[in-house]
């Protein structure tokens, strides 16, 4: 017969912290109740250990620039203190935690990057740029991309479970399923690692700006992407005259983007099978071809 597994639940393996004596630690976080008026409030920071590891890592992105400052290197610095901001941000005292980390990391930072970079405030950042940070703080601009600031950080609350979130209820259940979408800020930031070595700095950054617009999903199919299904289309190809404009980008599923610039008529109907499209993403991939120069998709294989 097998054995139960047991759970140890006796005093030596178990631990009462008194919050209102001192603090704990969980995944990186303090947390202490402190008074306030009449009752007692969460008080959370960042543990110590972490924030000195989390300078050691920054450190070691403020030297890889300097050895190499070029733009994809700017580009994972940035990648990094928006991760640090968006997993730390719901800390209570996390402006006052990177303050600090700032102020101790202000000299090394200052020194290694003077050589190589130029110090103040952004003058027309990026549209990311000015998305998540504000220009009144001073920073190096780096082959053309200003450095996201360490210190420049808020807190964000933390809501709490919804009585609305019902399984049973229309509006519940919409609810429910907007929960699903995918953590658009964390896709973000492994859009910002992506090293595309033959694209310019606004393209890098419009299709930042564009994917965090349409909120991740796919601009024809309507899907929920991750940053490793994007492809970001020019809808006036580049060697038609498009630009990396802004307005010119689309976001697009990496399958749909292949599709619409096959020429190759059993794999479109393959792939048009496959997704089992509707007349309405059809005109949408017609039109983007038509832009391309290319024959319209047929439709004799869609469902009505």
């Amino acid at each position: 017969m097998k054995e139960r597994l047991k759970l140890d639940i006796s005093p030596e393996k178990s631990q009462i912290v008194n919050l209102r004596k001192r603090e704990s630690e969980f995944l990186g976080f303090t947390i202490r109740a402190d008074i306030k008026g009449k009752k007692r409030v969460a008080h959370t920071g960042i543990k110590h250990k972490k924030r000195e590891k989390l300078k050691e890592q920054a450190k070691m992105h403020i030297r890889r620039i300097k050895d190499s400052p070029t733009i994809q290197n700017a580009l994972r610095f940035n990648s990094f203190v928006l991760g640090i901001h968006n997993y730390f941000n719901r800390a209570t005292q996390v402006n006052p935690e990177f303050s600090r980390l700032a102020y101790e990391l202000k000299a090394f930072l200052y020194n290694r990057l003077r050589p190589v970079g130029k110090y103040g405030h952004p003058i027309n950042p990026t549209s990311t740029y000015k998305k998540f940070y504000s220009t009144g703080f001073k920073t190096f601009k780096i082959a053309t991309v200003h450095l996201f600031p360490i210190g420049n950080v808020k807190t964000v609350n933390a809501m709490n479970f919804s009585p609305t979130l019902s399984l049973f209820t229309e509006e519940g259940r919409k609810k429910i399923y907007d929960k699903l979408k995918p953590d658009i800020e964390t896709e973000i930031s492994v859009l910002m690692k992506a090293t595309l070595p033959n694209r310019t700095v606004e393209y890098l950054d419009n299709r930042i700006s564009r994917f965090s617009m349409k909120m991740g999903k796919c601009e024809i199919t309507g899907w929920d992407l991750s940053a490793h299904d994007v492809h970001c289309h020019h809808y006036l190809p580049k060697h038609l005259g498009g630009t990396d404009n802004f307005n010119n980008l689309r976001i697009l599923h990496k399958d749909i983007h292949r599709l619409i610039h096959s020429k190759d008529k059993d794999m479109i109907v393959s792939e048009i099978q496959k997704f089992d499209f509707n007349n309405l993403m059809i005109k949408k991939i017609n039109q983007f071809r038509i832009e391309c120069g290319l024959e319209e998709v047929e439709t004799s294989h869609v469902k009505k």
